[in-house]
């Protein structure tokens, strides 16, 4: 009995979680220095701009998005390379009608860059603690 309620609470988490995944459209820039968020701190480049309904007033800032490319928004056949990358918010793109505005480097990881624009799912990434951390250990 155990073990159907573990299968039963796994397939309920898993369906919450795709669940929770929210529609939008992305593209790709490529100066990623100076940003609205930090300004000339290096962020890396897995990162990427929100637009102004996704940015909630600054509150998206440094929070960590999934993102997965659904499809084309132009005539580009099958865009979607078939990942998701997890990205870092860094910059604001205000007037841009677009959801997410990816690195180069991250847009690379889920569609062609041929394809420009590309309609995507993102959710909030949750964050783990890794109980093995040296940090911990010591």
């Amino acid at each position: 009995m155990k073990n159907y309620s573990l299968i039963f609470v796994c397939m309920v988490v898993c369906l919450v979680s795709f669940a929770s995944a929210k529609p939008g459209i992305a593209t790709f820039y490529t100066k990623y220095i100076p940003s609205a968020c930090f300004e000339n701190q290096d962020q890396g480049k897995l990162i990427a701009t929100a637009g102004d309904a996704f940015l909630y007033n600054g509150t998206a800032c440094g929070k960590m998005f999934t993102v997965t490319c659904t499809g084309p928004r132009n005539p580009v056949p099958h865009p979607c390379i078939g990942k998701s990358v997890t990205v870092k918010i860094v910059d604001h793109c205000p007037g841009c009608p677009l959801t997410i505005d990816l690195s180069c480097e991250s847009f690379t990881i889920i569609a062609n860059l041929v394809a420009g624009i590309i309609n995507v799912d993102y959710r909030q990434y949750a964050y783990h603690i890794s109980f093995t951390s040296p940090l911990l250990l010591q």
